[in-house]
């Protein structure tokens, strides 16, 4: 009963195959391409991969992508489900103002960082920052409800901005430094506190609103970028999206 799990962001597909739709499966494969090589995944990467029995995924590119992703699974016989946020699910209920607004993927990574710390006997708050092509940052109460979230731009849209809006500033290749003293290092200094400085007032606000120190979690395809430049500890989580979909994939089955 394999599983495919999809994460198509603004830049990239994702995808993981498991032995089952449940938590801890057996990672089998996985992969990732960028959107404009999408009609390639059928003759390339997919091809060898047994046929899948189901698939679930999220996706934030929008319609057009989504018509492409499953134009590469025509030859398999199972259609895939798309996750949509809703007001709960698998435990984590929605805090939204219009609960299936809220972006697919953060609703995911919410319930996949939840179900990690219940899988630990961490019964807490926690703190969900994702950091893409865009920024996102998730407030979640020990009782699983969505508090609210911030969305910023990531590095790349930062520096794009400058470079567009300012004379003489060209996107750099900087380093991250407390002080820094040339133009490059300035830009990629300010991106990543910037960043970091909205990650940290949410984990202050958290304490203020639950008493307690939430647990930490960052994921995305530039996490790894902003962990050495926290002050507060975080855990780097790559599959969070992956976790959040498995959880999903095995109580829908359940139910069903």
């Amino acid at each position: 009963m394999t599983f495919l799990a999809l994460d198509v962001g603004n830049t990239r597909l994702k995808w993981a195959v498991y032995e089952a739709p449940r938590p801890s499966a057996r990672l089998l494969a996985q992969g990732a391409v960028f959107l404009e090589n999408i009609e390639k995944l059928a003759d390339q990467e997919w091809q060898s991969l047994p046929p899948p029995q189901h698939i679930l995924g999220c996706i934030v590119a929008g319609d057009p992508v989504k018509r492409r992703v499953m134009d590469q699974m025509e030859h398999w016989e199972v259609m895939p489900s798309w996750v949509i946020a809703s007001a709960e699910e698998a435990g984590v209920s929605n805090g939204y103002d219009h609960p299936t607004r809220l972006g697919s993927d953060r609703w995911v990574a919410m319930i996949g960082a939840r179900h990690r710390l219940l899988s630990r006997g961490e019964q807490a708050p926690c703190v969900v920052a994702m950091v893409g092509t865009a920024v996102t940052v998730e407030a979640i109460d020990a009782q699983g409800r969505f508090l609210g979230g911030l969305i910023l731009p990531g590095h790349g849209i930062m520096l794009r901005a400058l470079e567009s809006g300012t004379a003489g500033l060209h996107v750099p290749t900087g380093e991250v430094r407390d002080f820094p003293t040339n133009t490059s290092d300035a830009l990629t200094s300010g991106g990543t506190f910037a960043i970091a400085g909205a990650i940290e007032r949410m984990v202050e606000n958290v304490i203020k609103r639950c008493g307690q120190m939430p647990a930490c979690i960052m994921t995305g395809g530039a996490g790894w970028k902003m962990v050495p430049s926290m002050q507060l500890p975080f855990e780097l989580v790559d599959t969070l999206i992956f976790d959040g979909l498995l959880e999903i994939a095995s109580r829908r089955l359940a139910r069903s």
